[in-house]
């Protein structure tokens, strides 16, 4: 199973950090704020129905995912996504304010290995980001293109001055994908180590004993037997 890797993706970050802060007072507060405390805010440009008001990527109904009237004032960032050749869902600026974190959860069937992927890509980023997955840092530098495994463990917290912001592209895996993940730095969640955080994780969750902590708990133990 692959927990993260760095992508050969050229991104023109200059022309979009230029682009991006453009972008005052038309930012949206996540919608759950029991997995965050601070400012988190995101700024749709794909979404379901390309409904601008639409954050949530994975209440898609019977709609397929379209593009937002807010792409259209963001022309290098969509040339960008133009430039991948793999099917699009969801693709949202997402700004995580100083002092914010984002508590440790997981994102459901969204991985590499089951069929699609979430690209992380910092437009602008501090040394003190610190984004964590399976309990290892994963340091993201801006300009750079990263798939994180958000279907593992993850948290986020901004500890520097200045905002944090992603553009966050989730992916269809096909063949061209695939080319790029093969021509990538991959770090793969095999090692003993990981496996022990892994079943201390499940036990705390099997304490919890609720719906949710044993649905996450079911989710780990089956992610265990993935090769």
């Amino acid at each position: 199973m692959i927990q993260h890797a760095k992508l050969p993706l050229g991104i023109p970050i200059k022309q979009i950090q230029v682009e991006v802060s453009a972008l005052v007072d038309k930012w949206l507060p996540h919608f759950n704020i029991k997995h965050y405390e601070g400012n988190w805010t995101v700024l749709p440009l794909r979404s379901p129905g390309g409904a601008s008001e639409q954050i949530i990527p994975d209440l898609m109904g019977n709609q397929g995912y379209a593009e937002t009237p807010m792409l259209n004032s963001c022309p290098i960032i969509k040339k960008l996504l133009e430039s991948f050749q793999c099917p699009m869902m969801a693709a949202r600026l997402m700004n995580l304010a100083p002092g914010s974190f984002i508590k440790e959860h997981c994102d459901m069937d969204l991985a590499y290995e089951k069929g699609e992927a979430r690209l992380h890509i910092p437009i602008t980023t501090n040394p003190q980001v610190a984004f964590y997955v399976n309990s290892e840092r994963v340091i993201m530098g801006e300009g750079e293109c990263w798939y994180i495994n958000v279907n593992l463990p993850h948290k986020v917290r901004n500890d520097g001055t200045t905002d944090r912001i992603h553009l966050v592209v989730d992916c269809v895996v096909n063949e061209w994908l695939k080319d790029v993940f093969n021509n990538s730095d991959v770090t793969k969640t095999n090692s003993v180590q990981k496996v022990k955080e892994t079943l201390n994780i499940i036990s705390e969750l099997r304490l919890q004993n609720t719906e949710k902590s044993n649905q996450l708990a079911d989710e780990l133990e089956q992610r265990l037997n993935v090769k």
